[in-house]
């Protein structure tokens, strides 16, 4: 394995759109959400150890969640996990993970990727990804993988890219963050356009530089602590200037801006799972289209549908058509799958009027 490659895996979310289920003090990152007997920050982390050694994987995540990432990941050691004490968005626990990882090697090459996705080709992933690594191993570039869209999707951000390539890498024209509907299916049809996984492949020289002339704020304030990362003094450094840093995705501070972003089109399995209709498309369904996790849930005259509970319950479940049902021990969910969207919106009114017991 090459010594300069390295994975930082963002596991810092609360995935609120997978309420009841992930909640602030169990968030999805750390469930068994696909019944495999390993949670999905396991299942990534595995993944990963067949591109570089365990001691190059570095966990992003919230400072709560310090103890179960060791609990997850045993082998991981306590400067390997980077903890945010405030929630800042995606670029600045990229520009962090960056100058962190700098100090330690200035050759790194880096792949970014969430702690929740679902990869089913796992081979073929690695293998994107050592082609990535290769190219930005000797270009100055910043490379997003692109999934090639089987549908509409108006959750997803869309990649147009240029059809001329360079073994396999494609020049970047511009992002589109969630269009509406029929953008998103002029998109689609155009084919000319990925959906962005959000899985990056970068050398941290490559991305200093990209945050110094697209988001240099975020890099000055976090730069300041150059002399404590990786040292006693990094977490106390960190806590005082991280929550002053802009809250602003990776996306919209550099990649949208950057003139050196690039793609590669790739097809490995892959799912996002931000929700739980992603998660009944991947589910082993009957032939009405319903999925569950336990053999105690009988379903009458019901489609689309899908229940997710406890395995000592008897659910009998009638006349649903494209519903999410959810139970656990304190709260049941049963909303129209076509609505989810708004389930992380209910969240909010949840606190707001129930406090956070139930979040």
């Amino acid at each position: 394995m090459n010594k300069n490659n390295y994975v930082a895996i963002m596991a810092g979310g609360i995935g609120s759109r997978f309420w009841p289920a992930s909640r602030v003090n169990r968030p999805k990152q750390f469930l068994d959400i696909m019944g495999t007997g390993k949670s999905l920050i396991q299942q990534t982390c595995d993944r990963f150890l067949n591109l570089c050694p365990k001691e190059n994987i570095f966990i992003v995540t919230n400072g709560i969640y310090k103890d179960l990432v060791k609990k997850h990941l045993p082998y991981i050691t306590d400067n390997q996990i980077l903890c945010e004490p405030s929630r800042n968005n995606t670029a600045p626990c990229v520009a962090y993970t960056a100058l962190k990882l700098a100090s330690l090697n200035p050759d790194a090459n880096l792949v970014v990727a969430p702690s929740d996705h679902i990869i089913l080709k796992e081979e073929a992933f690695i293998n994107t990804l050592k082609q990535g690594l290769a190219y930005t191993a000797k270009h100055d570039a910043l490379l997003t993988l692109g999934i090639s869209p089987t549908r509409p999707d108006t959750g997803y951000g869309y990649i147009k890219y240029q059809s001329v390539n360079i073994d396999g890498i494609h020049k970047v024209e511009r992002f589109t963050e969630k269009p509406d509907f029929e953008t998103a299916k002029s998109f689609v049809t155009s084919g000319s356009y990925l959906w962005n996984a959000g899985i990056f492949v970068w050398r941290v020289k490559s991305l200093i530089s990209a945050f110094e002339q697209n988001a240099p704020e975020i890099i000055e304030i976090l730069s300041a602590g150059n002399a404590h990362y990786n040292t006693d003094q990094e977490q106390a450094f960190i806590d005082k200037a991280y929550p002053t840093t802009p809250s602003i995705s990776i996306d919209y501070a550099i990649m949208e801006k950057a003139s050196n972003v690039f793609t590669i089109p790739s097809e490995f399995g892959w799912s996002d799972l931000g929700t739980w209709a992603s998660l009944h498309a991947e589910s082993h369904k009957d032939k009405e289209g319903n999925s569950t996790n336990s053999d105690n849930v009988m379903f009458f005259d019901c489609s689309n549908s899908m229940v997710r509970m406890g395995k000592n319950k008897l659910a009998v479940v009638s006349g649903m058509e494209d519903y999410i049902i959810v139970d656990e021990e304190d709260v049941l969910l049963i909303f129209p799958k076509s609505q989810e969207q708004e389930i992380k919106k209910i969240t909010s009114l949840i606190k707001e009027k129930k406090g956070e017991a139930y979040v």
